[in-house]
């Protein structure tokens, strides 16, 4: 039959058990647990890497397509380049506005000559630009539809400056020559406005 322990050899050893203890929790958190998040930071470098490497990968697979897409875009753009205004500038306003409007009731009988501007989007933009003063008459909704339906049809022409006031009978009329009862309506309008186009940069 073994002898108990004396209480200060008792007290002693479950000093050193609990020393213990505690000496491997504080090993466990500081080696154990900085090992544990650098493996996690290993693993989200390699995740990283990984996405980087896909991005990558996707990117050279698209190159031919790229090549495609900016070929299209690039004929694209040459043929409206061959629409954008050109040669004789008077000329051109003219035909452009007479050619579109058929089909619409708008009365467009004044242009001016073309002024150089500015056209303000971009910085070094490589397109110079025109602008033109046009006057005429039409109905509210007619003249909204041709403007809204203009701009579409041409995507490097811009109508800015759009001006309205009550045409006046007598003036429509004395413009008429005549008494023509939708020439003379009320509710017809007189507008000014401008319109500004791109040069075609590869004109003579």
């Amino acid at each position: 039959m073994t002898k108990k322990l004396p209480k200060e050899k008792r007290d002693r050893l479950i000093l050193v058990v609990v020393s213990t203890g505690i000496a491997m929790a504080l090993i466990w958190q500081g080696l154990i647990g900085w090992q544990k998040g650098r493996l996690r930071s290993m693993a989200d470098q390699r995740l990283d890497e990984e996405i980087r490497v896909n991005n990558a990968q996707r990117l050279v697979a698209s190159i031919d397509q790229i090549k495609a897409d900016l070929k299209s875009k690039s004929g694209d753009l040459r043929h409206l380049e061959t629409e954008m205004a050109s040669g004789d500038m008077y000329s051109w306003i003219i035909t452009k506005v007479n050619q579109f409007k058929v089909g619409y009731n708008i009365d467009i009988p004044q242009f001016s000559r073309e002024v150089p501007t500015e056209v303000g989007l971009l910085a070094d933009f490589p397109y110079k630009a025109a602008l033109f003063n046009i006057r005429g008459k039409a109905f509210y909704h007619d003249l909204g539809r041709f403007i809204a339906d203009f701009e579409n049809a041409f995507p490097y022409v811009r109508v800015q400056n759009l001006e309205l006031e009550p045409a006046g009978m007598a003036s429509a009329g004395a413009a008429a020559g005549g008494n023509d009862p939708e020439r003379d309506h009320p509710e017809k309008l007189a507008f000014r406005m401008e319109i500004v186009t791109l040069i075609n940069p590869n004109a003579p």
